[in-house]
């Protein structure tokens, strides 16, 4: 009976490692062992069994890259580079990534929006992030569920499950009175060129 690592497994499904893990929450694959150290093992004839039973779905893999000014534009470029870099190593097929500038509360990105209708149109297969919280700050859950409704399978680079839910907070207050103080200088901006104009 051969055994299979996780990291073996998921490019046997040609799947992502975490896919697996929600599987296993799931009760969808268990694996068949654990090693002293923790780590999961899967037979390789269950592991072939599940292979024919999901194949993998249609379409293209999309990055979406986002940050939250135009100060950070060198970062974008950088994040959509690291995107590509990670796809390509992985073998995927028929790359494209999107690139966004703005906030993370903000639900009108074009980026944004055009990746919606890419997922609701079934020419995606493949979502890949960076970090979670690039694609929206709050309410990602939604888009999400919605992927998940679709058969697209999600690439988060940096899980982070380390950070702890004060540094978590902190960031989601940071993006809230970023994005308040913004609205607020920019509708002043506009009073006083309104006024200047009379």
């Amino acid at each position: 009976m051969r055994l299979l690592s996780i990291g073996e497994t998921a490019t046997l499904l040609g799947v992502a490692v975490g896919t697996l893990r929600r599987w296993h929450r799931q009760g969808r694959l268990s694996p068949s062992c654990r090693t002293i150290g923790g780590h999961r093992r899967y037979r390789h004839d269950t592991a072939q069994a599940a292979a024919g039973a999901t194949p993998a779905a249609a379409g293209k893999t999309l990055c979406y890259a986002r940050v939250s000014s135009h100060d950070q534009a060198e970062q974008l470029k950088t994040q959509a580079s690291r995107l590509q870099k990670h796809c390509v190593d992985a073998g995927f097929a028929d790359i494209e990534v999107i690139s966004d500038l703005g906030s993370g509360l903000n639900y009108r990105k074009k980026g944004l929006q055009r990746l919606l209708q890419e997922i609701l149109r079934r020419h995606v297969a493949r979502l890949v992030l960076v970090t979670k919280d690039r694609l929206l700050r709050f309410g990602s859950e939604l888009l999400f569920g919605i992927r998940e409704f679709f058969h697209v399978e999600v690439v988060i680079l940096d899980t982070n499950p380390d950070a702890s839910r004060e540094q978590r907070l902190t960031e989601d207050l940071v993006e809230i009175l970023t994005v308040f103080s913004s609205r607020l200088y920019g509708s002043r901006s506009r009073k006083n060129l309104r006024a200047m104009a009379v």
